[in-house]
């Protein structure tokens, strides 16, 4: 599991839905593994709830369009689960972020071909799990918890001495490019319509999810974090992805 935060007191329930979009306009990010579905053991294990696409595209239309799904997987893996969506996407920890109908508004470069073949060598060599992504490459470790130590020093060597940046997560560490993370996303797609001007609020449960906390923060906005997991940079809690589901009125 990814590494405890200090203890602090749960985070009170965010205001209802309804209440924040008659205050103004919002502008919604939604992080996807633990957040919207559940965590599974694998990334291709998940199960996807049924209408959760229909859903989503409803509650962007509420939103005049200021709805964007914010992952650590890839865009093109995000769509496989839930289809093509006429949403904002971005995939890769941010390093990968499209408008509807897929005009680019970011594109990292793809991990050198000296790295992906390290991180496979080393799951298969440690019977982990490699991930291979567009702009990253993730080592999952579920399997093989008792190797986290030792899987994140491998990862942080490996980035070291090829100019690369670590992401961790629950049971995952991921390669992926200086800049790459949720964070960066928030601010590029609130410089943009129909983001600008509106109140960002962003809902993760994991690690990588602090950096959109932290943006929507120094926005005038908030973070939601969902589960047991503290926040250094949220506002607000939410217990489950059943919760999330309720209060986005899915």
């Amino acid at each position: 599991m990814s590494r405890a935060m200090e203890t602090r007191p749960r985070l009170p329930a965010p205001p209802r839905l309804a209440h924040l979009l008659a205050e103004g306009p919002l502008a919604l990010f939604l992080d996807f593994d633990g957040t919207l579905v559940e965590i599974a053991e694998g990334p291709d294990a998940i199960a996807v709830p049924q209408g959760l696409a229909g859903g989503l595209q409803r509650l962007a239309s509420r939103l005049g369009g200021a709805l964007a799904l914010v992952s650590g997987r890839s865009i093109d893996n995000l769509t496989g689960f839930l289809g093509p969506l006429p949403l904002h996407l971005a995939g890769s920890h941010g390093g990968h972020v499209l408008a509807p109908g897929g005009t680019p508004l970011r594109e990292a470069e793809p991990l050198p071909a000296s790295v992906a073949e390290a991180l496979g060598g080393y799951a298969q060599d440690n019977g982990l799990l490699y991930e291979r992504k567009a702009h990253g490459g993730a080592l999952h470790y579920r399997a093989r918890p008792e190797r986290e130590e030792e899987v994140h020093r491998f990862a942080a060597g490996l980035a070291a001495d090829h100019g690369l940046a670590t992401k961790a997560g629950k049971c995952v560490i991921e390669l992926v490019w200086p800049g790459a993370d949720k964070g960066g996303a928030v601010d590029l797609l609130c410089r943009e319509a129909p983001f600008a001007g509106a109140l960002p609020v962003f809902v993760g449960d994991d690690v990588t999810d602090e950096d959109g906390f932290a943006a929507c923060a120094r926005l005038g906005g908030f973070g939601i974090a969902v589960g047991e997991r503290n926040s250094a940079a949220a506002r607000h809690s939410l217990a489950s992805v059943k919760d999330v589901h309720a209060w986005l009125e899915l």
